[in-house]
């Protein structure tokens, strides 16, 4: 159907504008909450290449148009990243964009500044080659994904009222095609104690131990979780904890202790808070476990809120959208390939978890760097993954008329 080659030797010619689009983006700082010069150069690069409609909606979340085609396709590239950390682990500038030996390094290499590149030149590449197929390309760069997966997507569909037909994440798949991952959520449990001088803890009532035996428990429950043949196993882990005191010479009267949980195939957010309720200490100490809620406000200054809580999600092997996605790797790679998941979480938890939208992976660079002082992705993927991206919408084609 598509010739490989045609398409590498198509795709080869947009190599400079490329990487120096890319050195740019790596070089722009961009935060949760702060992507305004991010979403900017991108805004930019779209329409220089062609899009037919470019836009920052009311978030912050740069979209570009391409084609007209009564089936969307959104490509979701999160724009944000998490912060630096010690400069002084970092053996390159983060913000250098430093290109050595065809791999380009820097903070959003990885996660996920980079893959933008590829959706808007993948768009190009698909109007040059008259690919679109009765299919509107929508390249979205969204923001906020680090500190809450998922909650751009829900303000695209459920604010702009957008809604595509299909979703392709461009988060890390090392060029793979990814169809799900496990969900997650963040919860807190709250115990109280009474204070009382240190010097004579006998006469309060200490809530930091109370917590140890909670934190005990939690541990345990972890290794009694369900697993699932695709998606591996559940999981709970202590990731935080913290007290009230009125000095470090006082005995604490509140204590809490923050959760990560990831849910596998089956489990809800109800169930998992039913197992933490239900620990003896828990129980015998009365303590309050709670879901977090997300609250901030976008670079645009809207404000925004969400429960942190973000469904597991998979796609069958035998839908269409990942039967095409297949393919349209084949075409990249040259051999059959196989669909596999992220070990980490994505926007899919609102595309398919919540609005149940056909949702697929695939982007360039490897999800290990992600968040390391060694984010790096390859020029070479870049561009393969323009081609996968041009490719798609003929690949559902042909899936639509079996």
């Amino acid at each position: 159907m598509l010739d490989s080659k045609i398409m590498r030797d198509a795709v080869k010619k947009y190599e400079p504008a490329m990487l120096e689009f890319a050195r740019e983006l790596v070089a722009i700082p961009g935060c949760s909450g702060g992507e305004e010069k991010v979403a900017r150069r991108i805004a930019a690069e779209m329409k220089k290449t062609g899009f037919d409609q470019v836009r920052l909606d009311r978030m912050g979340n740069v979209l570009g148009f391409m084609g007209n085609g009564p089936k969307k396709i959104l490509y979701d590239a999160h724009i944000d990243t998490v912060g630096v950390g010690d400069r002084t682990a970092w053996k390159r500038d983060p913000f250098a964009g430093e290109f050595r030996d065809g791999v380009i390094y820097g903070r959003g290499a990885t996660d996920q500044k980079l893959a933008m590149v590829s959706v808007i030149y993948g768009a190009k590449l698909m109007r040059e080659m008259r690919l679109e197929g009765g299919y509107t390309y929508i390249a979205c760069g969204s923001c906020m994904e680090e500190d809450c997966d998922g909650l751009p997507l829900l303000h695209i569909v459920n604010k702009e009222r957008i809604k595509p037909d299909y979703v392709v994440l461009t988060e890390p798949t090392n060029l793979s095609v990814y169809r799900g991952h496990r969900g997650r959520m963040e919860i807190r449990v709250v115990v109280k104690g009474r204070s009382c001088h240190a010097s004579a803890p006998e006469r309060g009532d200490n809530a930091v131990v109370k917590m140890a035996g909670i934190v005990a428990e939690i541990t345990a429950l972890d290794k009694k979780l369900k697993g699932d043949k695709f998606l591996g196993k559940g999981t709970v882990a202590v990731t935080c904890i913290d007290c009230k005191t009125p000095s470090l010479n006082a005995v604490p009267d509140e204590c809490s202790v923050y959760l990560d949980r990831r849910l596998t195939a089956g489990e809800t957010s109800a169930l998992a808070l039913r197992q933490i309720k239900a620990l003896p200490s828990v129980r015998k100490f009365r303590a309050a476990v709670e879901v977090l809620e997300y609250k901030a406000k976008a670079w645009t200054g809207l404000a925004v809120s969400q429960e942190k809580y973000f469904p597991t999600w998979t796609l069958g092997e035998k839908h269409r959208l990942v039967h095409a996605a297949l393919k349209a790797a084949e075409l990249v790679h040259g051999r059959p390939q196989q669909a596999g998941k992220w070990v980490f979480s994505t926007n899919g938890v609102a595309s398919a978890g919540r609005l149940k939208i056909p949702t697929i992976g695939f982007g360039p660079s490897d999800e290990v760097y992600a968040h390391t002082v060694n984010e790096h992705v390859r020029l070479e993927d870049l561009l393969k993954a323009a081609v996968f991206y041009a490719a798609l919408p003929q690949y559902l084609i042909v899936e639509k008329t079996k």
